[in-house]
Protein backbone atom coordinates (compact mmCIF):
# COMPACT_ATOMS: atom_id res chain seq x y z
CA UNK A 1 0.00 0.00 0.00
CA UNK A 2 2.80 2.59 0.94
CA UNK A 3 4.28 1.57 -2.55
CA UNK A 4 1.00 2.24 -4.24
CA UNK A 5 0.58 5.98 -2.52
CA UNK A 6 4.48 6.73 -3.29
CA UNK A 7 3.97 5.95 -7.27
CA UNK A 8 0.40 7.16 -7.60
CA UNK A 9 -0.20 9.50 -5.52
CA UNK A 10 -3.62 8.33 -3.89
CA UNK A 11 -3.40 8.72 -0.05
CA UNK A 12 -4.92 5.76 1.78
CA UNK A 13 -5.72 5.88 5.53
CA UNK A 14 -2.49 5.29 7.82
CA UNK A 15 -2.20 2.28 10.08
CA UNK A 16 0.48 1.92 12.80
CA UNK A 17 1.52 -1.19 15.21
CA UNK A 18 2.77 -0.28 18.73
CA UNK A 19 5.08 -2.50 19.91
CA UNK A 20 6.71 -3.16 23.50
CA UNK A 21 10.31 -3.39 24.08
CA UNK A 22 10.21 -7.03 23.17
CA UNK A 23 8.90 -6.24 19.61
CA UNK A 24 5.15 -7.76 20.84
CA UNK A 25 2.79 -6.09 19.49
CA UNK A 26 0.51 -4.69 21.78
CA UNK A 27 -2.00 -1.89 20.17
CA UNK A 28 -2.94 -1.50 16.89
CA UNK A 29 -3.81 1.79 15.71
CA UNK A 30 -5.53 3.06 11.94
CA UNK A 31 -6.36 6.55 11.01
CA UNK A 32 -10.05 7.75 10.36
CA UNK A 33 -10.23 10.18 7.29
CA UNK A 34 -12.72 10.45 4.52
CA UNK A 35 -10.19 10.56 0.72
CA UNK A 36 -11.49 14.12 0.08
CA UNK A 37 -9.54 14.95 3.71
CA UNK A 38 -6.28 12.93 2.72
CA UNK A 39 -5.69 14.02 -0.50
CA UNK A 40 -6.69 17.73 -0.66
CA UNK A 41 -5.54 19.01 2.88
CA UNK A 42 -2.41 16.47 2.82
CA UNK A 43 -0.10 16.04 6.04
CA UNK A 44 -2.16 19.10 7.71
CA UNK A 45 -5.51 17.22 7.59
CA UNK A 46 -7.79 17.13 10.36
CA UNK A 47 -8.05 13.04 11.80
CA UNK A 48 -9.16 10.75 14.22
CA UNK A 49 -6.75 7.83 15.43
CA UNK A 50 -8.41 4.99 16.55
CA UNK A 51 -5.48 3.36 19.03
CA UNK A 52 -6.73 -0.47 19.64
CA UNK A 53 -5.49 -3.48 21.86
CA UNK A 54 -5.00 -6.22 21.05
CA UNK A 55 -8.82 -7.63 21.57
CA UNK A 56 -9.55 -5.08 19.33
CA UNK A 57 -11.02 -2.57 22.18
CA UNK A 58 -10.15 1.16 21.52
CA UNK A 59 -8.37 2.24 24.20
CA UNK A 60 -7.29 5.86 22.84
CA UNK A 61 -8.61 8.03 20.47
CA UNK A 62 -6.50 10.68 19.31
CA UNK A 63 -8.42 14.10 17.76
CA UNK A 64 -6.37 16.63 14.92
CA UNK A 65 -7.85 19.85 14.41
CA UNK A 66 -7.23 21.56 10.82
CA UNK A 67 -5.01 24.48 11.54
CA UNK A 68 -3.75 26.95 8.75
CA UNK A 69 -0.17 26.01 7.96
CA UNK A 70 2.18 28.70 8.18
CA UNK A 71 5.31 28.77 5.70
CA UNK A 72 7.93 26.19 6.93
CA UNK A 73 6.45 25.77 10.12
CA UNK A 74 8.64 28.21 11.95
CA UNK A 75 6.17 30.43 11.38
CA UNK A 76 3.51 29.19 13.80
CA UNK A 77 2.93 32.28 15.62
CA UNK A 78 -0.28 32.43 15.75
CA UNK A 79 -3.22 30.64 17.42
CA UNK A 80 -4.75 29.45 14.24
CA UNK A 81 -1.48 27.87 13.11
CA UNK A 82 -0.67 25.38 16.11
CA UNK A 83 -1.02 22.41 15.70
CA UNK A 84 -2.59 20.05 18.46
CA UNK A 85 -4.39 17.01 19.48
CA UNK A 86 -7.17 15.99 22.11
CA UNK A 87 -6.29 13.06 23.89
CA UNK A 88 -9.37 10.66 24.98
CA UNK A 89 -8.72 7.51 27.50
CA UNK A 90 -11.16 5.92 27.48
CA UNK A 91 -12.92 7.28 24.58
CA UNK A 92 -15.23 9.80 25.42
CA UNK A 93 -13.51 10.81 28.20
CA UNK A 94 -10.14 13.76 27.88
CA UNK A 95 -7.14 13.19 29.36
CA UNK A 96 -5.19 16.12 27.95
CA UNK A 97 -3.61 17.69 25.14
CA UNK A 98 -0.52 18.16 22.65
CA UNK A 99 0.07 22.09 21.87
CA UNK A 100 2.39 23.15 19.53
CA UNK A 101 4.50 26.08 21.17
CA UNK A 102 5.49 28.95 19.18
CA UNK A 103 9.40 29.55 20.27
CA UNK A 104 11.43 31.08 17.35
CA UNK A 105 12.29 28.44 14.90
CA UNK A 106 12.87 25.52 17.79
CA UNK A 107 10.34 22.58 17.68
CA UNK A 108 7.99 22.69 21.04
CA UNK A 109 5.41 21.15 22.16
CA UNK A 110 3.38 21.53 25.65
CA UNK A 111 2.45 18.11 26.86
CA UNK A 112 -1.09 19.06 28.65
CA UNK A 113 -3.61 17.29 30.81
CA UNK A 114 -7.68 17.83 30.54
CA UNK A 115 -6.98 21.16 32.20
CA UNK A 116 -5.15 22.55 29.66
CA UNK A 117 -2.21 23.20 32.27
CA UNK A 118 1.40 21.93 31.00
CA UNK A 119 2.52 18.96 32.47
CA UNK A 120 5.44 18.23 30.31
CA UNK A 121 7.36 19.81 27.65
CA UNK A 122 8.49 17.88 24.21
CA UNK A 123 11.62 19.57 22.65
CA UNK A 124 13.03 18.59 19.10
CA UNK A 125 15.43 20.14 16.45
CA UNK A 126 15.20 23.54 15.36
CA UNK A 127 12.90 23.59 12.08
CA UNK A 128 15.93 24.47 9.37
CA UNK A 129 18.24 21.83 11.05
CA UNK A 130 19.24 19.37 8.01
CA UNK A 131 19.67 15.56 8.62
CA UNK A 132 21.93 12.45 6.67
CA UNK A 133 20.65 9.73 6.08
CA UNK A 134 21.14 7.32 9.23
CA UNK A 135 20.02 9.68 10.98
CA UNK A 136 17.60 9.18 14.02
CA UNK A 137 15.31 12.61 14.49
CA UNK A 138 15.34 12.85 18.71
CA UNK A 139 12.81 14.80 20.80
CA UNK A 140 13.41 15.10 24.44
CA UNK A 141 10.26 14.53 26.89
CA UNK A 142 11.12 17.52 29.63
CA UNK A 143 9.63 18.68 33.13
CA UNK A 144 7.44 21.18 32.79
CA UNK A 145 10.38 23.92 33.57
CA UNK A 146 12.15 22.51 30.53
CA UNK A 147 14.88 21.92 32.95
CA UNK A 148 14.97 18.18 33.46
CA UNK A 149 14.66 15.53 30.53
CA UNK A 150 12.55 12.71 31.48
CA UNK A 151 12.82 10.45 28.64
CA UNK A 152 12.46 11.10 24.63
CA UNK A 153 10.52 10.68 21.22
CA UNK A 154 12.55 9.74 18.57
CA UNK A 155 12.00 8.56 14.85
CA UNK A 156 14.59 6.26 13.71
CA UNK A 157 16.26 5.83 10.61
CA UNK A 158 14.80 2.43 8.95
CA UNK A 159 16.53 2.31 5.60
CA UNK A 160 17.20 4.18 2.45
CA UNK A 161 14.18 2.05 0.41
CA UNK A 162 11.71 2.31 3.31
CA UNK A 163 12.52 6.29 3.83
CA UNK A 164 12.42 7.44 0.28
CA UNK A 165 9.69 4.95 -1.14
CA UNK A 166 6.82 5.25 1.66
CA UNK A 167 5.26 6.70 4.19
CA UNK A 168 6.17 4.27 6.50
CA UNK A 169 7.86 5.39 9.60
CA UNK A 170 9.35 4.03 12.92
CA UNK A 171 9.04 5.82 16.21
CA UNK A 172 10.40 4.98 19.92
CA UNK A 173 9.08 6.54 23.19
CA UNK A 174 11.06 6.30 26.40
CA UNK A 175 8.84 7.86 29.39
CA UNK A 176 9.59 7.29 33.38
CA UNK A 177 7.88 4.00 34.57
CA UNK A 178 6.29 5.70 37.10
CA UNK A 179 4.66 8.63 34.56
CA UNK A 180 0.81 8.92 35.30
CA UNK A 181 -0.81 6.39 32.55
CA UNK A 182 -3.05 9.52 31.59
CA UNK A 183 0.02 11.44 30.85
CA UNK A 184 1.57 8.08 28.72
CA UNK A 185 -1.47 8.47 26.68
CA UNK A 186 -1.03 12.25 25.71
CA UNK A 187 2.66 11.50 24.86
CA UNK A 188 1.66 8.60 22.58
CA UNK A 189 -0.58 10.73 20.69
CA UNK A 190 2.24 13.38 20.63
CA UNK A 191 3.84 10.94 18.04
CA UNK A 192 1.22 10.65 15.81
CA UNK A 193 1.05 14.56 15.35
CA UNK A 194 4.94 14.75 14.88
CA UNK A 195 4.33 12.07 12.67
CA UNK A 196 1.92 14.47 10.78
CA UNK A 197 3.81 17.40 10.69
CA UNK A 198 6.96 16.04 10.11
CA UNK A 199 7.09 12.58 8.18
CA UNK A 200 4.02 12.46 6.04
CA UNK A 201 4.12 12.71 2.51
CA UNK A 202 1.76 13.66 -0.08
CA UNK A 203 2.23 14.40 -4.02
CA UNK A 204 3.97 17.95 -3.48
CA UNK A 205 6.31 17.31 -1.35
CA UNK A 206 7.93 15.68 1.46
CA UNK A 207 7.76 16.05 5.45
Amino acid sequence: IELFERFSGYETNNRYRVLNTMGQQIYFAREETDACTRNCCGPQRPFVIHVEDNAGQEVIRINRPYKCMCYGQCFSCAECCQDEVEVESPVGTVVGYVKQLYEDCEIRYSIQDADHNTVLRLHGPNYCNCYCPGDDFPFSLLSRDGQSELGKVSKHWSNLFREWYTDADNFGIRFPMDLDVKMKAVVVGAVFLIDFMFFERNQQRNH
